[in-house]
């Protein structure tokens, strides 16, 4: 892997993208951070924003690096060293494969069905209707999704491997957004942003909330996809990868039979690889919207997490939060909002002391703090009927305040009903939040069942940290140095 492949490479600033002090101090990303960099940094900055190509030169190509890794900035190559004819197309299926998939996926080199041992067995084509060729293979025995699809990995024979799974349809083209990404050497995989298909008649209230709260649209911002952050993940509903990559990680993990696709990506960024989400590609997929087998659906996902935090420790706490945050937090929760106004001061000026270097740090400190404790109110607040909701519940049944129980259920509420707010989706607010409460609740349960099972209480427990925290906010320290 060489950082030579982004010579030439154009860039668009994250949403998050900050600039003080002339440019010199950068903020934003996932995590939140603060990166400094010298006038001629902030100069190059200037320039990447506006649209120009990235130099041929050490400290431009380093930095660019950086802003990419830490997610201040995304790539948008316009061409990549792949087409379609390098790209061999792996669909995992049990029981049923739409005719329509295997017509939609384009002009690739090839297409491998893989038969994950069907009660009735799947029949293919020989062909495309465009002339691509379709080779099915048949499993003696069910193996479950990870296994089809190392199946199907094994018998690939082009630079990259697609993988679809039975129950989606990618649009027109959806790979020319995806194969650019990989003229950046140190991407590994990409993936689109799964959507729903079209709806056909009327639609139920759960229908209409997937199509606006699917655990499987990471939505319309792309991103560099590493755990703890923004997007923590993709799914393997739909990805395209370096074949080479995969193989040296010996594919996905058969162990798992939910949450593979995490586990997989993980593996990638632990490796130093790049995973990126690539949403201007959209595959369309038939989401659950019948209530047993969507909350089954969710619950299995839940369940997941036990394994990942075996596998991954220290990627799933449920919240990272400091003793600051706490104070601040169960002081609002008192009814003391002054004494939470002098605690969010007094990080800031903690905080200042870290940026002291600044000419003016106490304004970038005070920024930085607020957006902490901000983030860290609305983890708490989305945790309360997720992970926590067994405590959430026996709380609010044995507190026998009436105050405490009305603060505890609107701070419950508040992130369906901030949703409902910002969306505005074809779904009467109740109903909303009825489905969002019954997605945190069921995802919760499978995730103490998977904990308890895997005998860890990692995805459960809260990780206190420093404030700050060292690494996540002097970051521009290197940056000066190096630029």
């Amino acid at each position: 892997m060489t950082d030579a492949s982004l010579v030439g490479l154009r860039v668009v600033a994250d949403a998050s993208l900050q600039r003080h002090r002339d440019g010199t101090v950068l903020m934003g990303g996932s995590p939140l951070r603060a990166m400094r960099v010298t006038e001629n940094g902030a100069r190059l900055v200037d320039r990447l924003l506006a649209g120009e190509a990235v130099p041929d030169s050490t400290a431009a190509v380093t930095l660019t690096r950086r802003l990419l890794d830490g997610g201040l900035v995304h790539p948008v190559p316009l061409v990549g060293p792949f087409g379609p004819a390098d790209v061999t197309v792996v669909i995992p299926v049990r029981g049923e494969l739409p005719p329509r998939l295997v017509h939609s996926v384009g002009p690739v080199a090839r297409i491998i069905v893989i038969d994950d041992n069907s009660p009735i067995p799947i029949d293919t084509p020989t062909r495309t209707d465009g002339g691509v060729p379709i080779t099915l293979h048949r499993r003696p025995v069910r193996g479950g999704p990870a296994a089809a699809r190392n199946t199907g990995l094994a018998a690939v024979t082009t630079a990259l491997v697609a993988f679809i799974d039975a129950d989606c349809e990618p649009e027109p083209d959806w790979l020319l957004a995806l194969l650019p990404q990989f003229v950046d050497a140190q991407v590994a995989l990409v993936a689109p942003r799964i959507i729903p298909t079209e709806p056909v008649g009327a639609q139920s209230a759960l229908a209409r909330f997937e199509r606006h709260r699917s655990a499987l649209d990471l939505g319309v911002e792309p991103a560099r996809v590493r755990a703890r952050t923004r997007v923590s993940y993709v799914p393997s509903a739909a990805m395209v990868a370096r074949t080479e990559v995969l193989r040296a990680l010996d594919g996905f993990d058969e162990e798992m039979m939910v949450g593979e696709d995490v586990d997989l990506v993980w593996r990638l960024d632990e490796a130093d690889w790049s995973v990126r989400y690539q949403p201007t590609a959209r595959v369309a997929h038939r989401h659950r919207t019948r209530l047993l087998p969507w909350a089954r659906r969710r619950f299995d996902y839940g369940t997941s997490a036990g394994p990942l935090a075996l596998r991954h420790p220290g990627s799933l706490a449920p919240i990272e939060t400091s003793a600051w945050s706490v104070a601040t937090w169960a002081l609002v929760a008192a009814g003391q909002p002054l004494a939470a106004t002098g605690v969010v001061a007094a990080t800031a000026a903690m905080l200042s002391r870290k940026l002291e270097s600044l000419d003016r740090p106490l304004p970038v400190a005070a920024q930085l703090a607020v957006r902490g404790h901000v983030s860290v109110g609305r983890a708490f607040a989305a945790a309360l009927l997720r992970p926590f909701w067994p405590i959430t519940a026996a709380s609010f049944l044995l507190v026998r305040n009436r105050r405490f129980r009305l603060t505890l259920l609107a701070a419950a509420l508040a992130p369906a009903v901030v949703d409902w707010v910002r969306q505005r989706p074809d779904v009467d607010p109740v109903s909303f939040v009825a489905c969002r409460v019954a997605d945190d609740v069921t995802y919760g349960a499978g995730l103490w069942v998977g904990a308890l099972r895997a005998g860890t209480l990692d995805p459960l427990t809260p990780e206190l940290v420093s404030w700050p925290k060292p690494g996540r906010y002097t970051r521009w320290r290197e940056g000066r140095r190096t630029h």
